[in-house]
């Protein structure tokens, strides 16, 4: 084996936690640029411009990141001025937002600090971005060799956060436990990915208790400690379980290995050539692809139990509640197939065996859907 470096994400949460941006950036630079959405940078400025007002920092610009993680918005971004100008880039905003940031950042050999806006994903913290193509599909993973210096978690500016996003991020969060231990299982295992398995033990069962309390609370705006618990959860836990379990594009290719993500995530990327999938949000197709893998894996308990938990806060159990009909299921399956958790899945997995997984979910989805509302109506 090679030797390799490990870099952890940092962070810092709270309603005030931008007063340390200052003393956490001090060593990297005096000039920023800020990348991000536009309704993301529009609700950080005032507290970015205010954190930073006694300081030596100054902030060149706030520039939209281009609307999606792709290498023509990065080539974009690359040209411009204050870009070029900046020895320090700010990432705002959401998780293709994050990406682009990271990605250029990495690119460009600046100094990266994250600012997520909704916790929705983990790609604030981790040290891979989902690259897709200017059609919106699948690309490919880019990795650098670290993530952000620290992640600024504003719980504050979270509460104040689309409820749906923070829905679609438990749902995603969801993922990391069954899919990394899934992906692990069998593998000589050692201590950077070890850690990872350990980590990822703790990912689930927070959402599960603090999950339906943090929804209430983002919906009316309160940073309570549910809401940071699952905001820490979503962004940082996972992102950790994220940079301990992925060791791909080494020089050695033995000492590649991939199990942050599996089945659940095949199918996301399936999804993608789905036109109808297209209204979806990320973690809702992943919640639903959670419950894939756990029928594929004949975790039937587990299974039922997340299912309950879906089903409690709205999250999908069913094809019909993501748009897609068993038509759609070969040319998922195919997609599918061609990603690089596939070759990842324990066993030998098919086609066939996918497909088989994600009807017989739908049929316990019917089923658990019928059953609730005979009870109801008794």
């Amino acid at each position: 084996m090679s030797n390799y470096s490990m870099f952890l994400p940092s962070y810092s949460v709270g309603v005030d936690c931008y007063k340390e941006i200052p003393y956490i950036t001090r060593r990297y630079g005096k000039k920023a640029v800020v990348i991000g959405g536009k309704t993301a940078m529009e609700k950080v400025k005032e507290d970015l411009l205010e954190a930073i007002l006694d300081s030596n920092m100054e902030i060149l610009d706030f520039i939209w990141f281009g609307g999606d993680s792709t290498y023509e918005n990065i080539e974009m971004l690359k040209k411009n001025p204050s870009v070029q100008a900046a020895d320090i880039i700010f990432g705002v905003g959401g998780g293709r937002a994050c990406d682009t940031a990271k990605t250029l950042a990495d690119m460009e050999d600046k100094p990266l600090f994250t600012f997520p806006t909704l916790a929705s994903n983990c790609a604030a913290s981790t040290a891979v971005s989902v690259i897709y193509n200017p059609d919106a599909t699948f690309k490919e993973y880019y990795y650098m060799k670290a993530p952000s210096l620290h992640t600024f978690i504003n719980t504050k500016i979270i509460a104040n956060s689309p409820e749906k996003l923070l829905w679609a991020g438990i749902g995603d969060a969801l993922s990391k436990e069954c899919e990394v231990l899934f992906a692990s299982r069998d593998k000589f295992m050692y201590h950077t990915p070890l850690m990872g398995v350990c980590i990822a033990k703790i990912c689930t069962d927070p959402l599960i208790e603090y999950g339906k309390k943090a929804l209430e609370d983002c919906k009316n705006n309160i940073p309570s400690f549910e809401l940071e618990q699952v905001a820490l959860d979503i962004i940082i836990s996972t992102g950790i379980v994220s940079n301990f379990a992925t060791h791909e594009a080494q020089p050695d290719p033995n000492d590649n290995y991939y199990y942050n993500s599996s089945i659940a995530h095949c199918i996301y990327y399936g999804t993608s050539m789905i036109p109808a999938c297209e209204k979806y949000l990320h973690g809702e197709i992943v919640a639903f692809g959670v419950l894939c893998l756990l029928t594929y894996d004949n975790q039937i308990e587990e299974r039922d139990r997340i299912m309950s938990f879906n089903k409690s806060i709205g999250l999908p159990i069913t094809l019909k509640e993501i748009g897609i009909t068993e038509s759609d299921l070969a040319k998922i399956a195919k997609k599918a197939a061609g990603v690089v958790e596939w070759s990842y899945v324990p066993g030998v997995p098919t086609e066939e065996k996918l497909i088989k997984a994600i009807k017989d979910t739908d049929a316990a989805g019917k089923k658990f859907c019928d059953y609730n509302r005979l009870a109801n109506r008794q």
